[in-house]
């Protein structure tokens, strides 16, 4: 396809520690979309430019990944730091104090949940697609020792083993598979989006090391989150729905009365069909009656 999903502006923002990348594309109220594994900004070129014709839509490199750089080594990454890198995109991009919308997905879901407990003045609506909250596992012992053997694998045998070793845990094994449907084959990349996805692989070892057990291991707030249910949605992939890592996201939804919403595709489905995908979310971002008013 044509590369066409070029940002019209893009910045950096310096932060302690880093200093991020962001990229913007459209006008309008502002949906921060937030990139979870190793992904970065590029993950959601196609989506951006579906939704910029309703939103002003930014999204950014997260700290320690492709083009936002940490002012030292890596280390541990922690959801509260995460969460205030969002919050400070947030009050740049949107000064005047008007609706924000964000989206999260996978470790940036978990993100999500901890901005809207602790900023819940400045947020519209919150969609966390698919949060990998081990404490939320039917089995969290099972979740972290799962997690921390991905961990272990990364450091004896590099990405390849690590990511083997994931695949093969996130099934459960009690659960009863979705039912088989026709599956759209991802859309050929542009080199634009070929370039993002080496960006990201190379972001890997971060995740792996970094980022995957004090991610995963978070606790959030019920209290706050029950506070703000009525600006939050849970996504599930249609998918994925009886993988280890969608399981948590339905029962926090149960449990702080948030909307609950499946998407498309499973996982990773705003890669497999970022069109359907981009139209969900459209959806659920203008839809008032999925759980009273939003103020």
């Amino acid at each position: 396809m044509a590369d066409r999903a070029v940002p019209e502006r893009t910045g950096q923002l310096k932060v302690p520690g880093a200093t991020l990348y962001y990229e913007v594309r459209g006008e309008g109220p502002l949906l921060l979309m937030m990139p979870g594994g190793s992904a970065d900004a590029g993950l959601y070129d196609r989506m951006a430019e579906r939704l910029a014709d309703s939103w002003r839509v930014a999204a950014f490199d997260p700290r320690g990944y492709s083009r936002s750089v940490l002012d030292g080594a890596p280390g541990d990454q922690r959801v509260a730091v995460h969460g205030e890198d969002a919050h400070r995109l947030i009050e740049l991009l949107a000064p005047d104090g008007g609706p924000v919308c964000v989206f999260g997905s996978s470790s940036s879901a978990i993100v999500a949940l901890d901005l809207l407990a602790r900023h819940p003045e400045r947020l519209h609506r919150v969609v966390a697609h698919e949060p990998p909250l081990v404490e939320l596992m039917p089995d969290p012992e099972r979740g972290r020792k799962l997690f921390a053997a991905v961990r272990e694998s990364f450091r004896e045998g590099g990405v390849g083993a690590a990511m083997t070793t994931m695949a093969e845990g996130l099934t459960d094994p009690e659960a009863e598979p979705p039912a088989g449907g026709e599956r759209r084959a991802a859309p050929e990349p542009s080199a634009r989006e070929a370039e993002a996805f080496r960006r990201m692989r190379d972001n890997l070892p971060v995740f792996l090391e970094h980022v995957l057990c004090s991610f995963s291991g978070y606790a959030p707030d019920p209290a706050a989150l029950r506070r703000g249910a009525g600006r939050l949605v849970i996504g599930v992939g249609q998918d994925s729905r009886t993988l280890l890592t969608a399981l948590p996201g339905a029962r926090l939804a149960n449990e702080v009365g948030a909307g609950l919403v499946e998407f498309p595709g499973g996982h990773t489905g705003c890669t497999e069909d970022p069109d359907a995908f981009a139209e969900r979310l459209r959806a659920v971002l203008l839809d008032r009656t999925l759980r009273g008013p939003l103020g």
